[in-house]
């Protein structure tokens, strides 16, 4: 591969593969690493891929390593980390006012993995029920029962914030 087909490639698919790593990671510079990390190894690939499947292959690949950092003893630790020190200051926070977007953004994040990953990928990459079961390589049906459960979830989060996704049950 060459340097400007890489370029090419970073310029159409960087901002999609940053959400990605940002839904599962929830946090931005290791999002950015993530997707740096992709993008080397993409590039030092000894085979060919097929351009039909390179952003499908890309995401696969951003999503491999966002849950191979998730699993990391580094993060383990931050976790450890950020519950110890939110202990301390969640009188603070609770006094902070958000507006809906932060509380959606915050409903979203607190989803688990399995719910968070399908609602990013239907409602915000709006990839189809069909994409996304090819992707995860998981049952049509299991990925419309995660999304239902998922919104359920996110309508008792947001009970006071109107958010019309979330009033129709039907996929």
């Amino acid at each position: 591969m060459k340097e400007q087909e890489l370029d090419l490639l970073m310029k159409q698919h960087s901002a999609q593969l940053l959400r990605i790593a940002y839904y599962y990671t929830k946090n931005l510079h290791t999002a950015e690493d993530i997707v740096q990390d992709v993008f080397i190894k993409f590039y030092h690939l000894k085979q060919p891929i097929d351009p039909t499947i390179t952003e499908r292959y890309l995401i696969k690949m951003t999503v491999n390593k966002a849950k191979d950092y998730l699993k990391s003893w580094h993060y383990q630790r931050l976790v450890f980390q950020e519950k110890w020190l939110s202990l301390k200051t969640s009188q603070q926070d609770a006094l902070i006012v958000r507006d809906e977007e932060q509380l959606i953004s915050d409903a979203v994040l607190s989803l688990p993995m399995k719910e968070r990953e399908i609602v990013a990928y239907y409602y915000l990459e709006g990839l189809t029920l069909k994409a996304i079961s090819e992707l995860l390589q998981i049952n049509e049906n299991t990925l419309k029962s995660r999304l239902v459960k998922a919104r359920k979830l996110l309508r008792v989060q947001l009970q006071e914030v109107e958010w019309e996704v979330l009033k129709d049950d039907t996929l």
